[in-house]
């Protein structure tokens, strides 16, 4: 049992457990499958003293290595002085900085399991949980802020008379003005990884209880909705009208009223839910594609792809929901119509023309699929067009422009009449089951001894199964309309599912100390490195040897064609070699993993695979970086840019680094660009850059301006251009 403790102190970690807290809260916040063990058994690799106390970027790469081997993510949170109450509050399961008294001291680490606005439950070192206020951890992250500003608050306190009593008031009033917006040391919020099931993604949300709540809702409601039908059944048979049955009817009307309230509620925390899911699965898949996966791929394909997602979620969501609803209608009056006049008869009937249904829907998948596949090509060709409007005004004879444009409207238009009549034969199956049921009604009228009683209860069937088959129509239509969409998406919902490799050790965020003091070890060696883009294509790099020392100036020259951006490719990780060996600080990719090879070797792409994103010009400086950015950040970024000769430019700029950029915003020069991908490149900070054809759109006093710069910043330098 969690018993109250508020030495945080005694319920921190050292660094040199980290990896089991984090494993030991994962389980308990069963971010894992398995219910946590008395004790941790699995064995991490310790951070070093130096890696935990002086580099706090590297120790984050860390967490980030033990959270991908447990196949969960550690996401980077922290909080403002002002908004800390709420963060402590909220912010569970996570690990947290626990602050300490020196700056050189190791440190050390709280394990928030739950949190809550009366209590907050930590885990112990001693695998024990406590519940402590959350003023209490609160109190201790403000802690460092606070602590210079106490004896000045209180001499001036002083000047000012405040009275003993009010003191505290006014203090905490006073450090919130000063202090609001001054960061605090965060820390890593634990979450499943996109890549796990939605399954695993639905229990952690708690979506099995509003899904409960529907099914549960709809069949007391459907109940309810039989006893009305039997309560007015009852008082128009009965020889004498009683007044009390009328009551009995309004009050089972009334009754429905909250579990239909409750069912509407719980469809909208169900679907939210499963959307937020479905579409943080998508954004993750999307990020796993390789580049040649979509090289192909133009922008109405793109355009396609975004719009398709977005019909799924609305409609698998939507039409889940409403299959489950209508399957529910559809049992409940099978069994009316079982009881009822027909008997079981009259249920089989119901069966076939539910069989009837489902063959009339795969007619309408197959005429629907046809039509969709025709829609799609029509519209990616429009996109490209309209993408292309200038290109083809300057180039294209206007003859040319509509060829095949009447051919492929002529088969758009056949293939949506087949379409339509498929839709119409489906949307008629409700009004032919009302010729059914009332036939099946009155061969047994005509077959059986008449009964007023289950005649009414037929009929109530018949009706019942009208508003379920109805349901059904609009399930199967969402359900082709899915199935169309599906194929758009499916490759970005797998794609989730993806590993990349991950890392078994974590080098320091400037350098690995190790190989730099001995001065042997090279930043990179490639030895045998061979390379083609298609399985049986032709080499474009056969067994390349390089090999690069730290503060190298290198400059790669070759014809077109030749391999230069490739060989870059292959060196930045981008693209994986055929067979070699490549070393970084004397490590293979497999030993870093493919995000810490990527973080430490930079690439400006060739000027057509680079972009400026539609966002402030300070976001695309420092994407690669760190965003949201400190101000260190943004005053180095400009300092770059200055050197660079975009300091016109962004004088220019009426919001100056925060102005929009990118196609709706500021246009850019096409030798802007270039150096705003220089400057992007510079500020990752990485161990090796490279600049593919980076100068070639520059004048010469531009180029030996920015290439000064590059001289000045670059650690290690590798310069891609043609001779």
């Amino acid at each position: 049992m969690p018993r109250s403790s508020p030495d945080l102190d005694a319920l921190a970690w050292d660094a040199a457990r980290l990896g089991e807290a984090i494993e030991l809260l994962a389980r308990k916040a069963r971010l894992l499958p398995h219910p946590a063990p008395a004790t941790v058994a699995r064995d991490f690799p310790a951070p070093s003293a130096d890696l935990a106390t002086n580099d706090p970027a590297a120790l984050a790469q860390w967490v980030n290595l033990i959270a991908s081997q447990l196949g969960i993510e550690a996401e980077p949170v922290e909080s403002t002085y002002a908004d800390a109450d709420r963060f402590v509050r909220r912010v569970a399961p996570a690990i947290l900085y626990l602050p300490q008294d020196s700056a050189t001291a190791c440190p050390r680490f709280l394990a928030l399991l739950k949190s809550g606005n009366e209590r907050t439950t930590l885990l112990a070192p001693d695998f024990s949980s406590h519940r402590v206020s959350p003023q209490v951890i609160r109190r201790a992250l403000c802690r460092p802020l606070e602590l210079p500003r106490r004896r000045m608050l209180g001499e001036l306190l002083d000047r000012a008379g405040v009275a003993p009593e009010q003191r505290p008031r006014v203090g905490a009033t006073i450090l919130a003005e000063q202090l609001s917006g001054a960061r605090l040391e965060g820390g890593w919020l634990l979450r499943l990884s996109p890549a796990a099931s939605v399954g695993q993604h639905a229990r952690q949300a708690h979506l099995l209880q509003p899904l409960f709540a529907i099914i549960g809702a709809d069949l007391i409601r459907q109940i309810l909705l039989l006893a009305t039908w039997w309560v007015i059944g009852r008082s128009v048979f009965a020889a004498n009208f009683d007044s009390a049955w009328l009551w009995a009817w309004a009050l089972l009307v009334f009754s429905g009223i909250p579990f239909q309230l409750l069912m509407t509620r719980a469809q909208g925390q169900f679907a939210t839910g499963l959307s937020g899911i479905f579409k943080t699965r998508l954004l993750y898949g999307t990020l796993k594609l390789q580049p040649d996966e979509i090289r192909h791929q133009g922008l109405g394909q793109f355009l396609g792809r975004v719009l398709e997602t977005e019909a799924v979620e609305l409609l698998a969501v939507s039409g889940g929901l409403t299959a489950l609803v209508s399957l529910i209608e559809l049992m409940m009056a099978a069994a009316v119509l079982t009881v009822g006049i027909g008997g079981l008869i009259h249920a089989l009937i119901l069966g076939a023309w539910v069989l009837l249904t489902l063959i009339l829907g795969w007619y309408y998948w197959r005429t629907n699929r046809a039509w969709v596949a025709t829609y799609r090509s029509m519209t990616n060709d429009l996109v490209e067009r309209m993408v292309g409007h200038r290109t083809r005004l300057a180039q294209e004879d206007p003859g040319a422009w509509h060829v095949d444009e009447d051919r492929d409207l002529d088969r758009y238009l056949h293939l949506s009449e087949r379409v339509d009549r498929a839709g119409m034969l489906l949307a008629a199956i409700p009004r032919a089951w009302m010729v059914a049921g009332l036939s099946g009604i009155a061969i047994a009228l005509i077959s059986a001894e008449f009964s007023t009683v289950r005649l009414a209860i037929s009929l109530g069937g018949v009706l019942l199964a009208l508003q379920a088959l109805t349901s059904v129509i609009a399930g199967v239509q969402n359900v082709v309309a899915v199935t169309q969409a599906w194929d758009q998406v499916a490759p970005l919902f797998d794609a989730a599912t993806r590993r990349e490799e991950i890392a078994s050790i974590v080098l320091p965020a400037e350098k690995h100390e190790g190989v730099i003091d001995n001065g042997e070890q090279p930043l990179l060696t490639a030895k045998e490195i061979s390379f083609r883009y298609r399985e049986h294509g032709h080499a474009v790099l056969n067994r390349c040897n390089l090999q690069v020392g730290r503060g190298d100036r290198l400059l790669l020259e070759g014809p077109s064609g030749g391999g230069k951006s490739s060989l870059a490719a292959v060196l930045a990780g981008l693209r994986a070699p055929e067979s070699g060996l490549l070393l970084l600080w004397g490590y293979d990719r497999s030993s870093l993993g493919a995000e810490q090879w990527r973080q430490r070797i930079a690439v400006a792409p060739q000027f057509h695979e680079n972009h400026v994103f539609t966002e402030t010009f300070a976001f695309n400086l420092l994407m690669g970086r760190r965003w949201p950015a400190t101000a260190e950040d943004l005053q180095e970024a400009e300092e770059i840019c200055r050197e660079l000769g975009l300091g016109d430019l962004i004088q220019r700029m009426p919001a100056g680094l925060q102005q929009m950029v990118g196609e709706s915003g500021w246009r850019l020069s096409h030798g802007e660009r270039s150096r705003l991908y220089i400057a992007r490149a510079l500020l990752q900070k990485a161990d090796l850059m490279i600049l593919d054809e980076s100068f070639a759109a520059l004048d010469p006093e531009t180029l030996a301006l920015s290439l000064r710069c590059v001289l000045r910043r670059a650690p290690t330098l590798m310069v891609i251009a043609h001779p």
